[in-house]
């Protein structure tokens, strides 16, 4: 009878994972039936994702949409965007209005757990910072007691503030809005004395001010704003997806993978690098995807470090480094596993 309930037991676990197996695959397998992506992302974020003046997305975070893209379809070109609010992007994600959400969003406990989120990984490792006008007269975050201060609702930087304020014995006024480009125009108005954000959104809103120039950011960082992209718990082989395209990224900068030189390298002596490419073994099988997947995403849209330059390093008007988000092998925190 033991036995009995044993090997009933087992049937039933192989049951369930083979229909959650099922499940998972199903969302890719939806994916390719529709022929295209459906990504969510910022409302309009300078570098990171916004409209330009033909119409079309563009952006850091636009650019992992495109690498998912090329790596099931062999095009990058194949997604639809879906622009989200702070409130909006959970829900977008949870009821399936969106297959990935690619929207600087900061990785938390709550989000992670309760909200029933996966994230995938950090494409972007941040911290929340303080902006303020230079004529008045700030050099430090701690000499902000009485200050008003311009935030997005829904996000993680009402809790830093709150936490930041208090643990300095000092008070603040929120001036609470939606959307960031309300936040920018209120802040430009003189709303409010400080604006707060991660220090990459206070990067791209201070190039869009009417006097970038005349604005500083304060030298205190006063959170971890780990960002990445995210999909729904449960989802373990469409997540695989989302994760081993980034991978793919950030092991095509380690590797010296360029999209100038990428069919060179298809002959390269590295077989991390063939099986990168997909000229050994059979990584695009295992995924659920094209053999020569990430041959694809460099080709297209290229490594991790030509997407970064391109939308927000120092020659962008964001002018940001990559502190810690250059490779682990020159001092930051970017590493991936390795393709074997």
């Amino acid at each position: 009878m033991v036995l009995k309930s044993i090997l009933t037991a087992a049937a039933a676990a192989t049951a369930a994972l083979t229909i959650a197996g099922a499940a998972n695959a199903g969302i890719l397998d939806d994916v390719k039936k529709k022929g295209h992506l459906q990504c969510g992302v910022n409302t309009g974020l300078t570098g990171f994702s916004a409209p330009n003046d033909k119409g079309k997305w563009e952006g850091f975070d636009v650019d992992f949409c495109r690498a998912m893209s090329a790596a099931i379809f062999g095009d990058a070109d194949k997604v639809k965007y879906t622009p989200l609010t702070s409130k909006e992007r959970f829900t977008a994600l949870q009821s399936g209005e969106i297959d990935v959400l690619a929207r600087n969003t900061t990785w938390t406990f709550t989000r992670d757990v309760n909200l029933g989120l996966e994230f995938i990984g950090n494409n972007y490792v941040d911290g929340q910072g303080f902006m303020v006008r230079k004529d008045l007269g700030v050099k430090s975050a701690k000499e902000l007691d009485g200050a008003s201060v311009c935030i997005q609702t829904g996000t993680t930087t009402e809790l830093n503030l709150a936490d930041f304020f208090r643990s300095n014995n000092m008070k603040f006024k929120s001036v609470v809005f939606e959307k960031a480009d309300e936040i920018r125009a209120a802040y430009d108005a003189g709303r409010c004395d400080v604006y707060t954000t991660d220090r990459s959104g206070l990067a791209a809103q201070r190039s869009l001010l009417k006097k970038p120039d005349d604005h500083v950011v304060l030298p205190e960082v006063v959170s971890k704003e780990p960002l990445g992209p995210v999909v729904r718990h449960g989802q373990s082989e469409w997540g695989d997806v989302a994760r081993w395209t980034l991978f793919a990224l950030i092991v095509a900068e380690e590797l010296g993978v360029t999209s100038a030189n990428v069919d060179q390298m298809k002959s390269s002596k590295n077989p991390e690098v063939l099986r990168l490419l997909g000229v050994e073994g059979k990584m695009g099988e295992q995924l659920g995807v094209r053999q020569d997947w990430a041959y694809q995403i460099v080709k297209s849209v290229g490594n991790y470090g030509e997407i970064y330059e391109r939308h927000v390093g120092v020659n962008t008007p964001l002018k940001l480094e990559r502190g810690l988000n250059a490779q682990w092998t020159k001092g930051g925190l970017l590493y991936a596993p390795p393709v074997r």
